[in-house]
């Protein structure tokens, strides 16, 4: 299958992930599991195997968008695998069957885990976030839905102030928001009872890689005694690291931190834009998953429970 017989909502959904139009690793992962269902349904291959590469081709255009969100990888792992049948009417269904429970499971997992992770906070508590978490939202909105009352101080988290986002969301559950610049983090910390932030992808070891930013924070909240809270799905888990692999950092388009006229007046300069960093174990307290709260260290005993030892990409040519 070449790139133009890609169906238009695979084209679309890549081109949205990568330019961050779909941005949060959940978001990101049902519009992959959307995109896979869509590609089923358009897909006019004349035979089973024709079928099965049309899937795995529109399953790699999604997977080379954001290397770093392992969500995306999960979310084509988890539907291509039972993608089974005889015949193009069983493949086809499959797909459809197995992107609809993904879609379906993503959101009752966002209610547990906030549900979960809402026990964390106290009445009357101050926490701060680092760009935004859909997971992170929801421990604040079954906080707020139980009747606490919360205030929140908000990294604005530049090169794309996504910041502005969960305070516009706060503000929408009533939450009291001091929105700060990035630089002034450490100054506030005083202020506040809880580090409450999401993930892109969780290691084997516990690490956690999150926003840009996220390791430095954590740093000065463990300095301060404020303990930190990493809100994250299972989908969050990256299994590849149970053998080792390391988690690629996905590098930004330079021009998010700089614009070409200004560089030409600066003169040459090297720009680099990591899109993320890796908090080690060491500065976490908890992370909260659907499945309940585990200490950095022991999430290896989950990843293994959900996804065994090894790992497969069913999207590769066999």
């Amino acid at each position: 299958m070449n790139e133009t017989s890609l169906c238009p909502e695979v084209r679309e959904t890549a081109r949205e992930i990568e330019s961050m139009e779909i941005r949060g690793a959940a978001t990101i992962a049902d519009a992959a599991a959307g995109a896979l269902s869509a590609q089923a349904d358009a897909s006019d291959a004349a035979d089973p195997e024709a079928f099965r590469r049309d899937m795995r081709a529109a399953a790699r255009e999604l997977y080379a968008t954001r290397p770093t969100a392992v969500s995306l990888p999960n979310a084509l792992r988890y539907v291509l695998a039972g993608m089974e049948g005889p015949d193009i009417g069983a493949l086809r269904n499959s797909v459809r069957y197995r992107a609809s429970k993904f879609r379906e499971d993503l959101t009752d997992a966002q209610e547990r885990l906030g549900r979960i992770g809402s026990g964390r906070l106290r009445d009357g508590d101050v926490v701060m976030t680092h760009c935004h978490s859909t997971d992170a939202m929801a421990c604040v909105e079954a906080a707020v839905d139980s009747g606490k009352e919360l205030e929140a101080i908000v990294k604005e988290t530049r090169p794309r102030n996504q910041g502005h986002i969960t305070a516009r969301q706060l503000r929408g559950l009533d939450v009291p928001v001091t929105l700060i610049a990035d630089n002034a983090a450490h100054r506030f910390l005083d202020d506040v009872d809880h580090l409450l932030v999401g993930a892109d992808s969780i290691a084997a070891d516990g690490s956690v890689v999150n926003k840009i930013g996220t390791a430095g924070l954590a740093v000065s909240a463990r300095d301060r005694g404020v303990p930190v809270m990493v809100a994250a799905q299972a989908i969050k888990l990256h299994p590849k690291t149970l053998t080792g692999a390391a988690i690629e950092i996905e590098q930004r388009d330079e021009a998010e931190l700089i614009d070409p006229e200004t560089r030409g007046e600066i003169g040459e300069i090297a720009v680099s834009n990591p899109a993320f960093d890796v908090t080690p174990p060491r500065h976490v307290d908890a992370i909260v998953t659907e499945h309940g709260q585990f200490p950095p260290e022991s999430i290896v005993v989950l990843m293994r429970e959900l996804f065994g030892e090894s790992v497969e990409e069913p999207w590769t040519e066999p």
